[in-house]
């Protein structure tokens, strides 16, 4: 490529001269023949003409003239390459100048025209890198913000019940007891908040090695949801299971798949209490290649504007950071994170009367029964 366009652009500029050095020997040639008639019609000419043959010679002045009409037609016949030029200079200033949105005229295939393209380029990419570093910096910024707020609220919590057990003040033994497990129920709801910031750092910058093992997703959600039957019932709340009658296998690695299960099962079980059931189910597409886990709850919708935000990280749709309802924010952004790490989607859907959060994973082989979706002889379990 490169060699094709240095041969365009060096063979416009031979041709360039070929073509001023013709046109210059056709305009001396006229220019001979027009001093011709003015001399046999000027004395005066003619006489100038005389004195500058004998002193000079015919041939120098011939010689002279070409040279000069020759400069003359290159100059005029490069006027095109030298706009360019000025035009590559002009943008160049402005890229100097910090204005990236810079533009050249369109050029052939050439070398110039190549140099306008990169350069246009160039810019664009340097514009779309200073964005990105602002947005990380930005990121930064509210990355720092957050994690100060949610460490700072147990932590306040945790000292002022230490100062008030160190001051002792309080009236008797069960409120010292009562101190002391604030205190302690603070310090476990702090460590949860620094697991889950250092699991969120792991999973988003490469921390973690992926071990992947083939993996029955029926049994595996299965399981998860048995083991979330205590908090379940203390929610007052109980799941229904809905499997397919084929089977499937995916690859990933199941210590992090069941961590994706949990994050979305306790999402559920703290946002939809009001609908008391967190539905689980799973759908296998033959043609498509891929199993689709879905955890749902019938609580509260999330707002329409929400559905894109709520995977990012310490993005919570609550109006209010207190920490009622949830923790750092960083547990949809985990799930993402894995489900991304593993090939796979995630996302969530306002259904009519319920919230689907639906995960996308690659199937690691075909279906060995006929049929996809779910069967009506599905199993449906409700504790």
């Amino acid at each position: 490529m490169r060699s094709n366009l240095a041969f365009s652009l060096r063979w416009r500029m031979i041709l360039t001269f070929m073509a001023s050095g013709f046109l210059a020997a056709v305009s001396t040639a006229l220019m001979l023949a027009v001093a011709a008639n003015l001399a046999g019609s000027i004395p005066p000419f003619n006489w100038l003409l005389n004195f500058l043959a004998d002193t000079v010679g015919v041939w120098p002045i011939v010689f002279a003239v070409a040279v000069v009409l020759s400069f003359t037609w290159y100059i005029l016949l490069s006027q095109p390459m030298i706009r360019y030029l000025e035009a590559l200079s002009r943008a160049m200033d402005e890229v100097a100048r910090g204005n990236y949105d810079v533009t050249v005229p369109p050029r052939g295939r050439d070398e110039l025209g190549q140099l306008g393209e990169n350069l246009v380029s160039m810019s664009r990419q340097i514009k779309a890198s200073l964005q990105r570093e602002r947005q990380a910096n930005q990121a930064r910024y509210e990355l720092i913000t957050a994690v100060s707020h949610d460490l700072r609220t147990p932590l306040t919590s945790v000292l002022g019940y230490l100062q008030l057990i160190d001051e002792d003040r309080y009236r008797d033994e069960v409120e010292l007891r009562y101190y002391v497990d604030m205190a302690y129920e603070k310090a476990k709801q702090l460590k949860r908040l620094i697991d889950q910031l250092f699991e969120f750092t792991r999973t988003s910058h490469g921390g973690i090695v992926l071990r992947p093992v083939p993996i029955n997703p029926a049994e595996l959600l299965e399981q998860v949801a048995e083991a979330f039957v205590p908090a379940l019932q203390e929610a007052g709340m109980e799941y229904r299971l809905r499997l397919p009658d084929e089977r499937a296998t995916v690859l990933a690695d199941p210590d992090l798949l069941v961590r994706v299960l949990e994050n979305l099962i306790s999402n559920a079980i703290r946002y939809g209490r009001e609908g008391k059931v967190v539905e689980l189910e799973l759908e296998v597409r033959r043609v498509e290649r891929a199993v689709l886990l879905r955890v749902a709850n019938r609580g509260n919708p999330i707002p329409s504007h929400q559905l894109d935000r709520i995977f990012d990280s310490f993005y919570r749709g609550e109006v209010s950071r207190s920490g009622r309802t949830g923790g750092a924010g960083l547990g949809l952004a985990i799930v993402r994170n894995i489900v991304t790490l593993h090939g796979g989607t995630v996302r969530a859907i306002n259904e009519t009367d319920r919230t689907v959060f639906e995960v996308r994973l690659p199937a690691a082989g075909g279906a060995e029964a006929a049929g996809a979706g779910l069967s009506p002889g599905a199993a449906v379990r409700t504790d």
